[in-house]
């Protein structure tokens, strides 16, 4: 059986970054979708500029008319941090016997241990790692034990419904951050293709980015 993809973010905009992203892993790894989740309270980064709900409405634009790709609210609509072994285990109770897999960037996946019920994880979902260009993964500690563990050579290890592989998947890098796109936007820039056409517009419509004084720009990737 096809296993559901996880890709959480504050999506603070959604750019092409996270969209190519989706778009490869999805279909190398044969993924039945892929669901991006929006955080509400993210544990590991500052808190997003824009609120919950235009964030939300920037995802469903960008995805639309996407085959396969889907927005899903559920941890907006959960209170307390946006802890991801509390997403994975209601996707768990939602879909049972389907495999899931949590998309990882590699930076993400280097501080995994530091994650809330990190070992969790692990037992409830498959991990795809996406590496940096030209560089191997290097974990430490224990989690480089799991890392030796659990490492399977391709995407067919994602169609275990226990979970628990952990697979790398090259895509196409594209060197854009939400940090520069709001400080692009904050400078009175215009981030026309850096983002998709329907996100720039809520962009521009809604002021969300507009730079102010003393206004401090949060950072995350």
């Amino acid at each position: 059986m096809s296993a559901v993809g996880i890709l959480g973010g504050t999506f603070d905009p959604v750019h092409h970054g996270h969209l190519r992203t989706a778009l490869e892993v999805r279909a190398a790894c044969g993924l039945a979708e892929l669901r991006l989740v929006p955080a509400a309270v993210p544990p590991h980064r500052g808190q997003p500029v824009a609120p919950a709900a235009l964030r939300v409405r920037m995802l469903r634009a960008a995805v639309a008319g996407a085959e396969g790709l889907v927005v899903d609210d559920r941890e907006l609509r959960r209170a307390g941090p946006s802890w991801t072994v509390e997403t994975l285990e209601s996707l768990r109770a939602e879909l049972p016997g389907r495999p899931l897999a949590l998309v990882l960037g590699a930076d993400a996946f280097l501080g995994l241990e530091s994650w809330h019920r990190w070992t969790e994880i692990l037992a409830l979902a498959h991990v795809v790692v996406v590496p940096r260009p030209g560089e191997a993964l290097a974990p430490r500690g224990a989690l480089a034990r799991e890392f030796a563990a659990r490492r399977a050579p391709g995407p067919a290890a994602l169609r275990d419904p226990a979970g628990g592989a952990i697979v790398e998947q090259a895509v196409t890098p594209l060197a854009i951050s939400a940090t520069a796109v709001r400080e692009l936007v904050a400078r009175g820039g215009d981030p026309r293709y850096l983002v998709p056409e329907p996100v720039r517009a809520i962009i521009a419509g809604s002021g969300c980015y507009a730079g102010r004084d003393g206004e401090t720009v949060s950072r995350e990737a």
